[in-house]
């Protein structure tokens, strides 16, 4: 039978038991189905696969199999980006948002796929430029979302936002995020910002613990740019991180400009993937919380 993948790598914190025993069996199934696994030579688990630098997976295969949480996706995501190498992720996270294979399911999964029994769908990613006053630059790839916060414990931090040519706010609080629909379920969320349906062209903007209550999330077009500045305070600054990795500090007198990258992210799912079954799942939706364990004499 011909096959959908030949050549398929395989990333995950290897050295967490959850991860490596998963990791092992998939490496096994994939092996006896005729594919050749890659992984990283930074792996020290024991696995019978072809090993190349982890920044030359993409470059080496034709998907990219993430065994862990959501932070082990964005790390393939970020292998993967410009590469036009799809993505498939078996959560052994938490939460598992973007991984959303369970294990049990794992190798029925990976047989669907190799049969080229899936779905696919493209991600929004942002880019993130942090230009300095004196005219140096840093810059990131995001798939989940570009978070301005404070560098200061007990101290907010002040700043303005622009969209396109638009002036939209003065700010004073905690710090800024800015997230695609992928990223809308993650920190955003807990900040009280709306979820997206990742198919959406749209950024979310959220407040982080606003000092103002109306000042409250929005939502934009993909292709609008965002512009962040701070205010000129007494030793004030803030750190700007892309995916959770920190890029720089802005400063007054800097600019941040996020926008859409040119560049999108492909995650597959094996038949039977549902996003609003997931939010049911992971956010507990449609249970009534009224019927409670019997047993459970502390709720």
């Amino acid at each position: 039978m011909s096959r959908e993948f030949h050549k398929i790598a395989v990333i995950g914190r290897h050295d967490d038991a959850r991860v490596a025993e998963p990791m092992a069996a998939l490496v096994e199934h994939l092996t006896k189905n005729g594919v050749e696994v890659f992984a990283a030579e930074e792996m020290s688990l024991d696995i019978p696969v072809s090993r190349v630098g982890e920044a030359s997976l993409a470059d080496n295969a034709e998907l990219i199999i993430s065994v862990g949480g959501d932070g082990t996706m964005l790390r393939a995501g970020r292998l993967a980006s410009g590469k036009n190498v799809p993505l498939l992720g078996i959560n052994r996270g938490r939460l598992g948002f973007l991984a959303d294979v369970t294990p049990d399911a794992m190798l029925a999964s990976i047989d669907h796929v190799l049969d080229g029994n899936y779905t696919s769908e493209s991600r929004l990613q942002l880019h993130a430029t942090l230009t300095a006053s004196d005219g140096t630059e840093s810059v990131g790839i995001a798939l989940n979302d570009i978070v301005l916060q404070r560098s200061e414990t007990g101290r907010m931090v002040d700043f303005e936002t622009r969209v396109g040519e638009h002036y939209v706010n003065t700010h004073s609080g905690d710090g800024l995020i800015v997230a695609t629909p992928t990223g809308s379920t993650a920190y955003a969320l807990s900040c009280g910002g709306p979820i997206l349906e990742p198919q959406l062209d749209a950024i979310a903007i959220v407040p982080v613990c606003p000092h103002t209550l109306t000042d409250r999330p929005i939502v934009i077009p993909s292709d609008e740019a965002v512009e962040v500045h701070l205010l000129d305070r007494d030793d004030t600054q803030a750190a700007i991180t892309v995916d959770g990795r920190a890029i720089g500090h802005i400063r007054p007198g800097d600019r941040l400009r996020i926008c859409a990258a040119k560049n999108r992210v492909t995650l597959i799912h094996p038949p039977g993937y549902d996003f609003y079954g997931i939010l049911r799942s992971k956010l507990f939706w449609g249970r009534d919380s009224r019927k409670r364990d019997p047993q459970d004499k502390n709720r």
